[in-house]
């Protein structure tokens, strides 16, 4: 594994990037074998995917946040608190204005617009989608750093746990679609584009945390805050529609659990 280092940070975030839409795209092409999705397997899919990005928020992000931030001046309860609210902010500032539309709703946010509802839900996707690239490529810039909070193990189970919850997130957005009559490949099309966002946003936010050294404690934490953000405003929410709280729940556990086992093992 540590051959690895020999790779600049932003191409190792870029790789990791790439991965994560690879494996959005491998869970987008189920829309090929199936038509419909099970309600219960479908919350739990969802709630798989917080479950991941609760743990990965603290274990990848924010503990290291933490750790980096405790050399300061300023108390590191303070910056991470900043950061971790900052990039809640930021969510919730695109969220008011970026047009889109949920996943099973035909509710419209943002600002007006005439757009089509496929264009509206392509764009809440890419929306859904950004912190994710945005944690990993800050994981990964963060090993320019030098400082032992920051390890490439740690990096790497980030992206593995960002990928594995990937899978079930393209199922859950393509085969959806395929049940509202759209044809298999446009499903597909628009269910892989919920991870082609991610390389790029990794490429920018390793980028970011390599030429500005400092920011890197406050970055971890930003990520942390927009991956949360999504959490409680969109993935619980749509885990529990169809009143099949309990399934989505121990899904959340699950994928907890296992991201937890990733980071520590790994980390």
């Amino acid at each position: 594994m540590e051959f690895l280092l020999v790779f600049p940070p932003v191409l190792l975030a870029l790789f990791a990037g790439l991965f994560t839409w690879f494996v959005t795209a491998l869970g987008a092409s189920m829309v090929f074998f199936f038509k419909e999705i099970n309600i219960k397997v479908l919350n739990a899919m969802l709630g798989f995917a917080a479950g991941v990005m609760i743990a990965a928020s603290f274990w990848s992000l924010l503990a290291p946040a933490i750790e980096m931030a405790e050399g300061s001046s300023i108390p590191a309860y303070v910056i991470v608190s900043l950061g971790f609210l900052g990039g809640g902010f930021f969510l919730w500032l695109v969220d008011k204005i970026l047009p889109h539309v949920h996943q099973g709703t035909n509710h419209r946010e943002g600002i007006k617009t005439s757009w089509q509802r496929s264009v509206l839900l392509v764009l809440a996707i890419t929306f859904h989608n950004i912190p994710e690239g945005l944690a990993v490529g800050v994981a990964f810039g963060g090993l320019a750093s030098g400082s032992p909070a920051i390890t490439l193990a740690g990096a790497i189970s980030l992206a593995l746990g960002i990928g594995l919850q990937n899978f079930p997130e393209g199922a859950a957005v393509s085969i959806p679609l395929r049940r509202e009559n759209m044809s298999r490949r446009k499903a597909f099309l628009i269910g892989q584009f919920s991870g082609m966002v991610e390389p790029l946003a990794a490429v920018i936010g390793a980028a970011a945390v390599v030429l500005i050294a400092p920011l890197l404690p406050v970055a971890l934490a930003f990520a942390a805050g927009a991956m949360i953000y999504v959490v409680a405003e969109e993935l619980i929410p749509e885990a529990r529609l169809g009143h099949e709280g309990d399934i989505a729940t121990i899904g959340v556990m699950f994928g907890f659990t296992l991201m937890m086992i990733l980071d520590v093992a790994l980390g």
